[in-house]
């Protein structure tokens, strides 16, 4: 049986991927990189350790120590854990940070790919094992979005590949075609509540891919929290690109859309 590894973030991706890989016929052996990882994903693995993010070698030890060579990094494990003193990274990981020439997203986990291929590990499309997740271009919500959601929708979709160029976030908030917030460190959650408190209502959400995308990591992800902070935040739309999203948990997602209200649109 062949073996594979999952670094495993926060959020139920890692448990999709997890069961996913199980019923293909892999072997899974799983690593929690957060006090939040999803311990369901023991259910699904050989073997299932909590190591730190920011032990490094710890975390390539255990790898090497399964005789893991293929590797899927999945889940959200956000960079302001390097600022808020949540992450006490080991000598190779401040190494590794001390090296970067910047600290965007596609900086550092090319940096984290890079280090496990010096180990004979193979970083491989995190959306392999769960394109089921994706969904077809349409509403996926019975409740298509107004013309005037629509036209916040579209601009929101373009303003939200240029802040992907340029590799500072995925998520912007729209109303009335203007800007009401951009994700950056802090992530989308609080860039929705962001923007839905300056907009006071009505805004619209665009998620999406980077227009150089890696597929190794970091594909755009929307779920039931990000619909419990839209309702939260007054938010009333939710554009995501076809085919190039991943949408988790879709049955109780759209439900809590319907319930509140919120079209739900993949283009």
């Amino acid at each position: 049986m062949e073996k594979i590894g999952i670094l495993a973030g926060a959020g139920r991706l890692p448990v999709e991927s997890a069961k996913s890989a199980k019923q293909l016929g892999y072997e899974v052996y799983a690593v929690g990189l957060l006090p939040a990882t999803d311990p369901q994903i023991a259910e699904y693995s050989a073997d299932f350790q909590s190591i730190s993010v920011g032990q490094l070698d710890a975390i390539l030890n255990y790898l090497k120590s399964k005789d893991i060579h293929k590797i899927t990094m999945i889940g959200k494990v956000t960079k302001e854990l390097l600022y808020s003193g949540g992450v006490v990274p080991d000598a190779r990981m401040l190494q590794l940070i001390m090296s970067l020439p910047n600290r965007s997203d596609d900086t550092i986990m090319l940096a984290f790919v890079n280090e496990l291929a010096k180990e004979g590990m193979e970083t491989f499309d995190q959306t392999s094992l769960i394109r089921r997740l994706m969904p077809h271009r349409g509403t996926i919500t019975q409740r298509e979005p107004t013309p005037e959601e629509s036209t916040d929708l579209e601009f929101g979709l373009m303003i939200a590949k240029e802040l992907g160029r340029l590799d500072i976030g995925q998520t912007v908030v729209i109303k009335s075609r203007a800007v009401m917030a951009l994700e950056a460190i802090e992530g989308t959650d609080a860039c929705i509540i962001r923007g839905g408190q300056l907009a006071n209502g009505g805004a619209v959400v665009a998620k999406v891919s980077k227009p150089k995308q890696d597929n190794r990591f970091d594909v755009p992800t929307v779920g039931l929290r990000t619909i419990e902070v839209m309702a939260e935040a007054g938010a009333t739309a939710l554009v995501i690109e076809a085919g190039k999203t991943l949408l988790v948990d879709r049955e109780k997602t759209v439900a809590l859309a319907e319930e509140k209200g919120i079209s739900i649109v993949a283009w």
